[in-house]
């Protein structure tokens, strides 16, 4: 007790460096991180252990969607926590109906299966998936295969890396799982190929917008190209949004493609609707782990009692905090917010790069943008300009070596953007060549 009470006197002091110190000591080194100690946030704004203030442009990779520590879902948790935090799924709570019922309702959907993380909810696709295919489709039992796209990333499980084409991520955790066929993304031909090329394909797993690829943006047309091929072949259209999902593109998801809702979903034409969707991150306002996959009852229904589950799964606090988390995206017009600020971003930081021998393109939709440094992707520059922005005032990280990702909460005003656009150009003016 005495060491531990020790302990705690030590980290209620800790600076910057004694905190990445400890980390480094005690943690398992799965992650770089830039050597920035945060200790608080609210809205577009964090501060590290030193008082320091910074615009977070990663968002925790599109969890905070709606700002740090948002009031109303950091109010809605705090209330359920101190009420009901969690029964198992082996008894009813008074909560997860009521959640299931909205967010059915909110994306349009017959059934929800709620997990955890979006790895989780991937893992739960692709078991959907597969006994869809086998008692659905009438697919010999193990031979059920699913199309992935080169470049993607669905999260770090084994059978996640097993479809990965991130070495990084594969090397010595073999041996991995069958059952994939890898295709380009962006590419229809490729897809009508692997779709014709066997009767055993149960589904087609895609990211609308490749986030960790760097913001890899496809033609407008394809989603919509890809999922009427996929209905044609009787194979599933599986979106994976845990990234792209609740508002980050200018849209509620990505897949509804470029619309121009003012208020609530009008599901419009450039929607394309996935048979199953997968969310996480943002779900939760990045209050709460919390995802979720959404399917019609022809699909859902195929997962029957003690076939797949989770202790936290659908608890009482995980779906106050959602239902507020969707809540938030509505009230505030997030998603309409995020489209008119990603489109005066690109316009911006073009201006820039079109006279710029420092960065050669900006891409992205809605405020899901990426810069590319004119850079191989095994120098350091796009590290070096990530930690002069964290000097200047702008946290970011690189992707993929030469990518910078720029992704900051959705209730940056105009005025706010304007000022980090002017510390990411005067930031990238240093690094001309």
């Amino acid at each position: 007790m005495g060491k531990k009470l020790k302990i705690m006197s030590v980290l209620e002091k800790l600076t910057s460096a004694d905190a990445i110190a400890l980390e480094d000591k005690y943690g398992a080194h799965n992650y770089h991180p830039l050597p920035v100690v945060l200790s608080r946030g609210e809205g577009v704004y964090v501060w590290d252990v030193e008082g320091k203030k910074y615009y977070d442009f990663l968002s925790a990779y599109s969890a905070v969607n709606q700002g740090h520590c948002h009031p109303k879902i950091v109010g809605a948790m705090i209330n359920q926590a101190q009420t009901l935090t969690l029964t198992s799924r082996a008894f009813y709570n008074d909560k997860l109906g009521v959640y299931e019922e909205f967010i059915t309702n909110y994306f349009g959907f017959d059934k929800v299966l709620p997990m955890n993380t979006g790895a989780e909810a991937v893992e739960t696709a692709l078991k959907i998936s597969r006994k869809w295919a086998y008692e659905k489709k009438g697919i010999q039992e193990n031979q059920a295969q699913i199309i992935v796209c080169e470049g993607n990333f669905h999260g770090r499980t084994t059978t996640i890396i097993s479809f990965s084409n991130d070495e990084n991520a594969r090397k010595n955790f073999g041996p991995y799982t069958e059952g994939f066929i890898r295709i380009p993304y962006n590419d229809i031909e490729a897809l009508e190929k692997a779709l014709q090329s066997s009767k055993n394909i149960a589904g087609f797993l895609v990211e609308p917008i490749q986030g960790e690829a760097g913001v890899y943006t496809p033609a407008e047309d394809y989603l919509a190209k890809a999922k009427a091929l996929c209905k044609a072949n009787n194979v599933l259209f599986i979106a994976d949004e845990v990234q792209t999902g609740i508002a980050r593109t200018g849209s509620i998801l990505a897949v509804c493609g470029n619309c121009t809702c003012e208020k609530a979903c009008e599901k419009q034409a450039t929607y394309v609707a996935p048979d199953i969707l997968i969310l996480g991150k943002a779900l939760s306002g990045g209050a709460y782990p919390v995802s979720a996959v959404l399917a019609n009852d022809e699909i859902m229904n195929v997962i029957k009692p003690g076939q797949h589950g989770s202790t936290f799964g659908g608890n009482p606090v995980a779906a106050a905090v959602a239902i507020a988390a969707l809540e938030v995206i509505n009230e505030e017009n997030l998603s309409q917010n995020a489209r008119r600020l990603g489109s005066i971003f690109r316009e911006k930081i073009g201006e820039f790069v079109a006279n710029s021998n420092i960065a050669t393109l900006v891409r992205g939709k809605g405020l899901l943008n990426a810069i590319v440094i004119n850079d191989t992707e095994e120098s350091d520059t796009a590290w070096n300009i990530c930690m002069k922005l964290a000097e200047n005032g702008l946290l970011a990280k690189p992707t993929h070596g030469n990518i910078i990702r720029f992704a900051p909460p959705l209730v940056m005003n105009e005025e706010q953007l304007l000022d980090c656009v002017s510390i990411i150009i005067n930031t990238l003016k240093q690094f001309e060549k």
